[in-house]
């Protein structure tokens, strides 16, 4: 059984919990986890923890993410994406001619959204309200005020000069623009698609959206679960692991001695003597051989490194 990360390539049409089942079955393991979580049609990059991994769910989930989508502009649906319903007959057939809706005006739109930002979070998220997940009001019919958050859009540019008519694909009125967007966990592509229309007096929706990058870990290190399963039943798992050690590599590293390795088994914390750590800091703990035995967090007022998450 291997300790690790494994880069799933999701396919559309399945939850993140559904790829997580199929992993347990491929894998024959029920220690699997993941982190950034991908709406059912959307694709591309899923981190998933298996074995001991699971333990750094935490160092990785706050990672920047980078997408490509494809938003199609013409009218907004119920849930933001192409799975839902249009949200307003009245204004579906508003993108009646390439004159309304311009490159240069998506262009200009653009430059508001770079940056950090404000977003109202989609009624059809998982996030909670009272305890309740929004999406699970939203099918309720029930709609409630939510808070703004920040959120930080460190890319955001066209990756395409044209608007493609998208009428035939759709059934009403409509052009498709893709875009990449690099910003901070927690963005809502949905909501950024909808508001970036909207600044350019238009409506829109995502009809595609494909994450290629989650942190350090990209689209082109990713497999299907067609291929792992291939690769499980060869026997040619192996070079598909990132190990723990490299998963938390941003992290500091403290390369540990035969004895400190004892004792971080041990939960004890270790002196720290002419390192640059910040008060609070989390530290990889690192054996000679550079495996992942701990991460720690500093502690300024004692000089030292209390492990926090043992692996070893």
């Amino acid at each position: 059984m291997f300790d690790g990360i494994l880069i799933i390539d999701k396919p559309a049409g399945l939850t993140s919990h559904d790829v997580v089942a199929r992993l347990r079955r491929i894998l024959r393991t029920k220690s699997i986890g993941h982190t950034g979580t991908l709406d059912p049609f959307a694709t591309g990059v899923l981190v998933m923890l298996v074995g001991r991994a699971t333990r750094l769910a935490r160092f990785l989930d706050k990672d920047e993410k980078e997408y490509e989508a494809l938003v199609r502009f013409g009218f907004e649906t119920d849930t933001g994406d192409r799975t839902g319903s249009v949200k307003d007959e009245s204004s579906r057939f508003k993108v009646q001619s390439s004159e309304e809706l311009s490159i240069k005006a998506i262009k200009d739109a653009l430059v508001e959204f770079r940056g950090e930002i404000s977003q109202i979070p989609p009624m059809y998220s998982a996030k909670k309200q009272k305890g309740k997940k929004l999406y699970e009001l939203a099918r309720q019919g029930i709609e409630v005020e939510r808070e703004p958050v920040k959120v930080t859009i460190s890319k955001l540019k066209i990756l395409d000069d044209d608007l493609r008519d998208s009428s035939a694909e759709s059934g009403f009125e409509t052009r498709d623009l893709k875009i990449a967007v690099s910003c901070s966990a927690g963005t809502y592509i949905r909501t950024l698609a909808e508001d970036i229309a909207k600044a350019a007096n238009q409506t829109a929706h995502l009809a595609q959206l494909r994450r290629v990058r989650a942190g350090k870990f990209v689209i082109g290190s990713a497999v299907t679960l067609e291929d792992l399963e291939k690769r499980v039943e060869s026997d040619e798992l192996e070079d598909l692991f990132i190990s723990m050690n490299d998963a938390v590599s941003n992290l500091k590293e403290f390369k540990l001695s035969a004895p400190e390795l004892q004792k971080i088994k041990n939960g004890m914390k270790l002196p720290v003597v002419d390192r640059e750590f910040r008060s609070g800091e989390a530290i990889r703990l690192v054996t000679d051989a550079e495996q992942l035995a701990a991460i720690g967090f500093y502690d300024e007022g004692e000089k030292s490194v209390r492990p926090k998450v043992v692996l070893m």
